[in-house]
């Protein structure tokens, strides 16, 4: 059976250009982080065609996003598994895409491992990697965020009251601020206290609008910047504790260049952020 061609559009296509990054990063001798299934995925849009009009702006936007992709992937790789092992025994991957990490991280053994996004995401997905076995429980909840999806999220198992690690990974950009603040807040909603959740927060720049244009307009037109201002105080205001870092500290901490969207020194970029909170337990 032929894997099926990936009719994905929006915020979902950016995911198959995400594990292409990852797979690059993944054949590096000196990689942050190695994700096989990122090159199987790579290569199953490959297969059906699906670069072969890819856009002739697609290598400088991925070239300003590279070390951004690898640092926030060994960031988030960190902070869930540090999660995981000091009690959430849940994991809540939103927007989840081609993300492998229910297959490729040492999980201990109760974690479940919830992925949300539309189910042709999940389709796609679970086929290329049909025949690859889970490091934890997965659980597929096949639903759109602009949905109930607390409630597809607690009918495929999850317990609201066992605290719970999720992710937010290029996701934030993508909403209003209004809309950024719904998901947060129906986050919160279903998180018992010691819940931990992670997320990447990139305002739009000159540097990066530029290089979408050399894409498409609607790639332009979804960038829409996530919550207003840096992330603390808006997690605060949801009861959430922060620790934001500029993405280019992280990135110089794992022994990276400054991403190129983000590295001060050039003309037209602006802050990026890498961010764990925790909802902290009542005393």
């Amino acid at each position: 059976m032929s894997t099926p061609s990936p009719s994905l559009a929006g915020v979902a296509e950016t995911s198959l250009g995400v594990a292409a990054l990852r797979a690059l990063e993944s054949s590096r001798e000196d990689r942050l982080f190695d994700d096989p299934y990122a090159e199987r995925i790579k290569q199953a849009a490959d297969g059906n065609g699906y670069w072969d009009t890819a856009p002739t702006g697609w290598p400088g936007f991925a070239a300003l996003l590279t070390e951004q992709v690898a640092a926030r992937t060994r960031y988030f790789d960190e902070v869930l598994l540090k999660a995981a092992n000091e009690g959430c025994e849940q994991v809540v991957l939103l927007a989840s895409g081609m993300d492998a990490r229910a297959y490729r991280l040492d999980w201990p053994d109760w974690t479940r491992v919830f992925e949300i996004d539309v189910a042709e995401v999940l389709a796609f997905k679970s086929a290329v990697l049909k025949d690859a076995e889970p490091t934890c429980e997965l659980v597929e909840v096949a639903t759109d965020l602009r949905l109930d999806w607390p409630r597809a999220l607690r009918e495929a198992g999850f317990e609201p009251g066992v605290p719970t690690a999720w992710l937010m990974e290029g996701i934030l950009y993508a909403l209003t601020p209004e809309a950024a603040d719904g998901l947060l807040g129906r986050v919160t909603s279903v998180s018992a206290p010691g819940s931990v959740v992670t997320f990447d927060h990139l305002p739009d720049n000159p540097a990066l609008r530029a290089a979408r244009a050399g894409i498409s307009a609607e790639l332009v037109n979804m960038w829409v910047g996530g919550p207003e201002g840096e992330p603390e105080p808006w997690l605060a205001k949801h009861g959430w504790t922060t620790q934001a870092r500029d993405v280019c500290e992280v990135a110089a901490e794992y022994g990276r260049p400054a991403p190129a969207a983000f590295d001060p020194a050039r003309e037209g970029t602006g802050p990026g952020w890498l961010g764990t909170a925790r909802l902290e337990k009542a005393e």
